[in-house]
């Protein structure tokens, strides 16, 4: 193994420069990268490779985050603007080893204050995966780095980036209110992870919302709708969607509000208003709906 020293003091410096002009056009592409690839703004690749995969588009990205039972990798999608790259290191006589590559990457993110959330280290037939996190220009970034071992003569690896879309700004009471005037519903976005009906600070700053719109209208009772993509099962959708109808009611309540003013109801895949073969249609179909009752 070469020294873990000499490629880390240029390679971290130029990490954390390139971290300050996130908001610019990262570096040019290699001579020998595939077409339209190139370096991410915010953490460039491992000196002296090139790169032969990339994409980069709106998307949903599991990154492990822990073990389960029978030390199973749990993980946790992220969803945001995903960069993936895919490289390979340019000499086999002075490539690192993947747990040089895991701890160079592990240290550039450190160096800028973010954290290490997940580690599995290299063993005979596994290259091992980390998984980084860090606050930078005002959104969370998420970071995957996979070694892989079994190419010859030279290595590759896959790294994940995946910028967190900025929270989208709670609808108020009053907009709330008049939308259900006028419409008879409103279709609010309340985040929650992959699997899970926990409300997140937004969504329980949605419900917030909730409670003083009805507040102020002593009259109005509702109906809290709970509404997911078609990705997975229909039957856990659905019991997915009503633990999250469930969740909101139950956190509105909690805030005050009579419970014999509201009901829930989960319908899981079943009720789309986009077409969930783009991310974006079944970002629009993972929804709760507030419907007039």
């Amino acid at each position: 193994m070469k020294p873990f020293n000499a490629p880390w003091t240029r390679w971290a410096m130029m990490a954390l420069f390139a971290f300050t002009l996130a908001l610019q056009a990262g570096p040019p592409p290699a001579k020998n990268d595939v077409r339209g690839g190139r370096d991410h703004p915010m953490l460039t690749r491992f000196p002296n490779s090139h790169m032969v995969e990339y994409s980069k588009n709106f998307n949903s990205v599991a990154f492990a985050i822990g073990t389960g039972p029978g030390n199973t990798v749990v993980r946790q999608r992220v969803e945001g603007n995903a960069t993936r790259q895919t490289c390979f290191h340019n000499d086999a006589n002075q490539q690192p080893s993947a747990l040089e590559l895991i701890r160079n990457y592990q240290n550039a993110i450190k160096s800028i204050d973010g954290e290490v959330v997940y580690e599995r280290l290299p063993r005979d037939t596994d290259g091992g995966e980390t998984t980084l996190r860090v606050n930078a220009a005002g959104s969370e970034v998420w970071v995957r780095v996979v070694p892989g071992i079994f190419s010859a003569p030279t290595q590759s690896y896959t790294i994940n980036i995946v910028e967190v879309a900025a929270m989208q700004q709670v609808v108020s009471a009053n907009k709330m209110l008049d939308e259900i005037k006028k419409n008879g519903f409103i279709a609010l976005y309340v985040n929650f992870d992959s699997g899970k009906w926990d409300l997140k600070a937004d969504g329980q700053a949605t419900v917030r919302e909730i409670v003083a719109m009805l507040k102020s209208a002593p009259e109005l009772k509702i109906k809290v709708e709970g509404h997911t993509d078609n990705v997975g099962s229909a039957a856990a959708n659905k019991t997915l969607s009503d633990n999250r109808a469930k969740s909101v009611m139950n956190a509105v309540v909690a805030g005050g509000v009579t419970a014999n003013r509201l009901s829930a109801a989960g319908f899981g895949q079943e009720r789309p208003i986009a077409d969930n073969r783009s991310e974006e249609g079944r970002g629009k179909n993972r929804r709760v709906e507030l419907v007039k009752q």
